[in-house]
């Protein structure tokens, strides 16, 4: 059954996202592992630690099957549950620069500091090309509640993440 993974505890269980979608292709709970491992247990948007999370990350699906994606590995990345909920099936974002539509950042692909850096508080992902800002954007990396979390992680020491 597709959903969740908590890597702590090594299990897999079904979460919100996946009830409705009982006709999904299922995951392996090897390759949600793997996934999860490959993603150093961070999600591969803000990169949150799954470590710092009250909920298990989500392999979510860069190119949602509803956009034509698969369930193959090089489709499959860790998200936080934030993150993979505000990106739904979104495939592109617009960037407020440029006022063009564009791809939004593919984890598994490109690389975050490519298009991505972190404010000079560093509590605020800013995006540094079209693709990062239209990111920030239509993922809400810079929501209210994640910039509330990441300046306490902040003032103990843990963030920002090292990559």
């Amino acid at each position: 059954m597709p959903g969740c993974f908590w890597p702590g505890a090594g299990i897999g269980f079904p979460c919100r996202h996946s009830l409705s979608t009982m006709s999904r292709p299922r995951i392996r709970k090897s390759l949600r592992k793997k996934i999860a491992a490959d993603a150093g247990y961070h999600c591969g948007y803000c990169l949150t630690p799954q470590s710092f999370t009250a909920m298990p990350m989500h392999v979510e699906h860069i190119i949602p099957l509803a956009a034509g994606g698969s369930s193959d590995e090089d489709n499959l990345w860790l998200a936080c549950p934030l993150c993979n909920g505000h990106k739904g099936v979104q495939t592109h974002g617009s960037d407020p620069i440029a006022d063009e539509w564009t791809p939004l950042f593919n984890p598994r692909k490109q690389k975050w500091q490519d298009h991505f850096r972190w404010s000079v508080s560093s509590i605020e992902i800013v995006g540094l090309t079209a693709i990062g800002r239209a990111t920030v954007l239509a993922l809400r990396l810079n929501h209210k509640h994640l910039v509330r979390a990441r300046r306490r992680w902040s003032s103990a020491g843990w963030h920002p993440p090292v990559e």
